[in-house]
């Protein structure tokens, strides 16, 4: 059967509509199939890329505010360490050369008692020594009365003038002896007035280190609870400041006259030697970024709001 153009139009339209909504599937098929590959999925992520790499700069940022806080914090914990010190300082100068003057007391009552001890020890050697020369002094006289009697006795001249001799020779060792014993009893009483001496001296003594004793006690019993508390602050500030400044603020303090290792920048000069800070030092002390010292003195330095910061 032929068909007419009228016809051939109207059936050839309707194929064309049914052929668009295929076409609509194809291209969603292969936008699901373009999500479902893999390889797809890499482009992706790669293109996603870029607003990932903002991101570390974020945390660089964040860790510099950490280091910035960390280092202001341990300014802070200095100056308070650096105060508290300070104040124990006070109180032990309070407590002024007492601990000093009751030391030397008791060593001065020790080196007393050891020097009487020692008189005491030299004063029987010397009385042992008298008693010795004084038996020897009745031997010698034993002798005498013995060669006397000899003489009585004697055969020639010589031997009465040998035993005369012995007797003029024991008289000598008597007079010698007697002599000695006359040094030894002005020795024995020069010690003796030593020894008086140094037991009132020794009484003295001890009756003032008593006294001292008591002033001491007395400061200490005031400010020793004050003092305890003002340690433990100080121990407990240590454990945020990290060994090597701890050691380098030891030594400061050591070396400083006045104690002083953490000082405030007054009228742009150090608080510790006086001496004027450059301008480019004091915008650094300000920044807080990094902890910074005296050049002169080797003081550490913190700007005012460190200090208003702790008090």
């Amino acid at each position: 059967m032929a068909k007419t153009k009228g016809e051939f139009i109207a059936t050839s339209k309707p194929s064309k509509m049914a052929k668009k909504p295929a076409v609509k599937e194809t291209t969603e098929n292969k936008a699901e199939k373009e999500t479902k590959d893999p390889k797809k999925k890499a482009v992706i992520v790669k293109e996603e890329q870029p607003a990932e790499k903002v991101q570390p700069k974020a945390k660089a940022e964040s860790t510099d505010d950490k280091i910035e806080v960390s280092i202001e914090k341990k300014l802070i914990a200095m100056y308070s360490l650096q105060q508290l010190d300070s104040q124990v300082d006070k109180i032990r100068i309070i407590r002024g050369e007492l601990p000093l003057e009751v030391q030397d007391l008791e060593d001065e009552i020790v080196g007393l008692e050891t020097r009487v001890d020692n008189y005491l020890q030299e004063t029987i050697a010397v009385e042992k020594s008298i008693s010795e020369k004084k038996t020897f002094i009745k031997d010698c006289f034993a002798l005498i009365k013995k060669y006397e009697d000899q003489q009585m006795n004697v055969r020639n001249n010589r031997e009465y003038d040998s035993l005369t001799k012995e007797i003029e020779f024991q008289n000598l060792e008597i007079q010698l002896a007697e002599k000695r014993i006359k040094e030894f009893q002005a020795s024995l009483e020069i010690k003796k007035e030593e020894i008086d001496r140094y037991q009132k001296l020794f009484a003295d003594r001890k009756s003032d280190l008593e006294i001292k004793k008591n002033e001491l006690d007395d400061i200490i019993a005031e400010t020793e609870k004050e003092e305890q508390d003002l340690i433990t602050n100080s121990e407990k500030n240590r454990k945020y400041i990290e060994e090597r400044l701890l050691t380098a603020y030891t030594r400061i303090r050591k070396n400083a006259r006045n104690g002083l290792a953490v000082v405030q920048i007054e009228r742009d000069a150090c608080g510790g030697c006086f001496n004027k800070i450059p301008p480019q030092h004091q915008l650094d002390i300000r920044m807080h970024k990094k902890i910074i010292v005296c050049e002169y003195c080797g003081r550490i330095l913190v700007d005012d709001e460190i200090v208003k910061s702790v008090h």
